[in-house]
């Protein structure tokens, strides 16, 4: 997928990393809401939560991601940040709850995710 444009993902304001949009009609309803401030759980090592986008199940929707992918589960209205296996993976890598819409990739190691709380408030913004 081609990159639109570059974010930034505060998680509560302890580690900052920057990503980049997918040019996809998921990552368009997100990119449009921005900026966003919202609550995220983890599940294994996934974060997610709901930050009000309303999106459609996208014909590229899938399970399997991949380590640093960002996402949109239409069903949570949820943005999902992937950094390594989840209750679901069958082995090390990434597996969703059910298809996400992938909208972007971190351009940042997301190991700092590893050392945070179950629960993180997340501002999501335009990078400068």
């Amino acid at each position: 997928m081609s990159v639109a444009d570059t974010i930034e993902i505060s998680f509560d304001g302890k580690v900052v990393l920057s990503a980049e949009l997918y040019d996809c009609p998921a990552a368009d309803a997100f990119r449009r809401r921005l900026p966003l401030r919202f609550m995220m759980h983890r599940w294994g090592e996934e974060y997610y939560g709901d930050c009000g986008v309303d999106c459609q199940t996208s014909p590229d929707a899938r399970e399997e991601m991949e380590v640093g992918e960002l996402a949109l589960w239409p069903a949570g209205r949820a943005f999902c940040v992937f950094f390594g296996p989840t209750p679901a993976s069958s082995g090390d890598q990434p597996r969703a709850y059910e298809p996400v819409n992938p909208i972007g990739k971190l351009r940042d190691d997301p190991a700092p995710l590893r050392d945070l709380d179950s629960t993180v408030v997340v501002e999501v913004k335009k990078a400068d």
